[in-house]
C-alpha cells in the first residue's frame, strides 16, 4: 500500500504547503472519525480534477468499520453524480439521500471538501455503518453535533486548528467534555467526570464554567493554567496541557469549535494519568537507585584493584607478582562494566566501550614487557548486564593469556613488537569473538581439556563460557605463527 506522500507526489499537483496541511489534517482526523462513528478516506485530485486518488484512511475507535478493505492507492474517475466530485467542485458538504450497500452493509456517505486559503484542495469521504447506529442518547447526539461542526471547519480550513503533532494521544473515549461559547459545560462523559473527581471535584461538571472550575482545583503554583485554558476555550488555538492537583494528574486537549467563524463552544478531551505518572516516578527512582548501586560497586572494585596493585609492587617473587596483577585485571574489568551501567538508563551495555577500556588496561600492563599493541576489529553491539560481567572477564583472560603466553618469545623480551587483535561479530543472535595473537603458537599436543593443564586463566574462560551457554576453542592459526581463541555465545534479545 503506497504512502500518502507517494500518492500525492505521483498523482497530484499539490504544493508543499498544501501537502503539509493535509498531513496535519490526517494527524488530527481521528477525532472526527470517532465523533462521527465513521471511517474517513482522504481523496486528492489529479491536476485536471477528473480523477481522485485515495491518499489516507482511518477507522473509528467508537464503532464498527464501514470499509472492510483498505482503499489507499485506489482511484475514482470524475462523475457528476459522485459525492467526491460534487463536493470538490461545489466546496460544500454533500451526502447520500439514502444508505447504500457496501459489502452488504448499509452505509451513509458524506463528502467533506478540504478548504485552504479559499481553495478546495482535497475531499474527506465519511462512511458510517448504519447497522451499528446506537440509540440517540445524550452522548451520541453530542458526538454527532460536534462532528458536524468539525466537518464544517474542515471545509473552511479551520480544522485542524493547531499546528499538528499533538503528543497526548487522547481519544474521545478517554473523557469528553463539550462547552458552549461562554465556557460552560453542556455535556461531560462519565470518564471525564471521573477524571475531575480525581482532581478533587465534589459537584457536577455540567453547567459549570470549565475555566474557573479547573483553575479552582489546581494549586497556586499552576495558576497559569487558567490563562492557558481560557485561551483555548476562547477559540484562539487548540491547546494541550496537564493539570495537577495534589497527587492527581489529568492531561487535557482543548479543540475550539468555530464552524461559522464565531465561537460556538469547544471540545475538551481529558484522561486521568495519575497512576501512569506515579509509575513513571517509581521507575525513575528505581533507575536512579540501580545506577547509584552500580556506581558504588564500581568504586569498591576499583579500590580492591588498587590494593592488589599496591601489594604486587611490594612483592619480589615473580609468580606472586604476576598472580596479583592478573587478579587486579580481573577485578578492574568487572569494575569497567559497573561503571558503564552506572551511566546507562537501562540494563543494557554498549560493550564496545567496555572492550576498548579492557584492551587499553591489558595493553598498559603488558607495556613493561615489550611493545604489544591491542586493538578491536568489529563490534560487540549491545549486551545485557547479565552477560556483560562474564564477557568482560573472558575478554580480559584471553587477552592476558595471549600477551603473557602467546607472545612469550625466547630471547630479548624488551625488543619484541607484537599485537593482539579482538574481532567480534554478531549474526543471528550469536556473538562470535576471536582473539588472535602473532606469537609462536601452541605447543604440540596442547589440549584445553588436558587435566595436567594448570592455566587458571583458561580454566576461568572455560567455566564462564559454559555458564553463558557458549563454546570455546583455542588453536594455532595454521597459515601464520600465532594462536586463535574463538568464543561463541548466544546474545538473542540483547541487541
Amino acid at each position: 500500500m503506497p504512502s500518502m506522500s507517494e500518492v500525492i507526489a505521483e498523482h497530484t499537483g499539490l504544493s508543499t504547503d498544501d501537502e503539509h496541511w493535509l498531513r496535519v489534517l490526517v494527524e488530527e482526523w481521528q477525532l472526527l472519525a470517532d465523533l462521527a462513528f465513521s471511517d474517513l478516506v482522504l481523496w486528492v485530485p489529479e491536476p485536471d480534477g477528473n480523477v481522485f486518488w485515495a491518499a489516507a484512511q482511518v477507522r473509528p475507535t467508537t464503532g464498527p468499520t464501514a470499509l472492510v478493505d483498505d482503499v489507499v492507492g485506489d482511484l475514482i474517475a470524475y462523475s457528476p453524480e459522485h459525492l467526491v466530485s460534487e463536493a470538490f467542485l461545489s466546496g460544500t458538504i454533500t451526502q447520500t439521500s439514502q444508505g447504500k450497500l457496501q459489502a452488504g452493509i448499509p452505509v451513509d456517505v458524506h463528502a467533506i471538501p478540504v478548504g485552504r486559503e479559499g481553495r478546495t484542495i482535497a475531499v474527506v469521504e465519511q462512511h458510517t455503518n448504519q447497522l451499528a447506529i446506537r440509540t440517540a442518547g445524550a452522548l451520541e447526539q453530542t458526538y454527532r453535533r460536534s462532528a458536524a461542526e468539525l466537518a464544517q471547519m474542515v471545509t473552511v480550513g479551520r480544522f485542524p486548528s493547531g499546528d499538528g503533532g499533538m503528543m497526548t494521544g487522547l481519544r474521545v473515549g478517554d473523557g469528553f467534555i463539550r462547552t458552549d461559547a461562554d465556557h460552560e459545560v453542556t455535556f461531560a462523559s462519565p470518564n471525564a467526570l471521573s477524571a475531575y473527581r480525581r482532581l478533587g471535584l465534589t459537584g457536577d461538571l455540567v453547567d459549570a464554567d470549565l475555566t474557573e472550575l479547573t483553575s479552582d482545583l489546581v494549586p497556586a503554583s499552576q495558576e497559569p493554567i487558567h490563562d492557558t485554558l481560557a485561551s483555548a476555550l476562547g477559540g484562539r488555538k487548540a491547546r494541550e496541557m496537564e493539570v495537577e492537583a495534589g497527587t492527581a494528574h489529568v492531561t487535557m486537549r482543548v479543540v475550539p469549535l468555530t464552524p461559522e467563524g464565531q465561537q460556538t463552544g469547544a471540545i475538551v478531551l481529558c484522561r486521568d494519568v495519575t497512576d501512569l505518572r506515579r509509575t513513571e516516578r517509581e521507575l525513575l527512582s528505581k533507575e536512579a537507585t540501580i545506577r547509584e548501586i552500580h556506581h558504588r560497586v564500581k568504586n569498591n572494585l576499583q579500590t580492591v584493584a588498587a590494593l592488589l596493585r599496591m601489594q604486587a609492587r611490594r612483592i619480589d617473587a615473580p609468580e606472586a607478582k604476576q598472580a596479583l596483577n592478573e587478579a587486579m585485571s580481573r577485578v578492574a574489568s568487572i569494575a569497567i562494566v559497573h561503571e558503564t551501567l552506572s551511566q546507562a538508563f537501562d540494563e543494557l551495555v554498549e560493550f564496545d566501550k567496555v572492550a576498548d577500556l579492557i584492551l587499553k588496561m591489558v595493553g598498559d600492563v603488558a607495556a613493561a614487557d615489550g611493545k604489544v599493541r591491542t586493538h578491536r576489529n568489529g563490534s560487540f553491539g549491545v549486551v545485557s548486564s547479565s552477560i556483560a560481567a562474564n564477557l568482560s572477564l573472558v575478554v580480559t583472560e584471553l587477552c592476558q593469556n595471549a600477551i603473557e603466553h602467546g607472545l612469550d618469545h625466547p630471547g630479548d623480551r624488551s625488543a619484541r613488537s607484537e599485537e593482539v587483535s579482538v574481532e567480534p561479530t554478531v549474526t543471528d543472535g550469536r556473538l562470535r569473538m576471536e582473539v588472535i595473537d602473532s606469537g609462536p603458537g601452541l605447543p604440540e599436543g596442547f589440549s584445553i581439556t588436558d587435566p595436567r593443564r594448570k592455566s587458571l586463566g583458561l580454566s576461568i574462560v572455560v567455566g564462564l563460557v559454559a555458564e553463558l551457554g557458549g563454546t570455546f576453542e583455542l588453536t594455532n592459526r595454521g597459515d601464520v605463527p600465532g594462536t586463535r581463541a574463538v568464543v561463541e555465545i548466544p546474545v538473542t534479545g540483547d541487541r
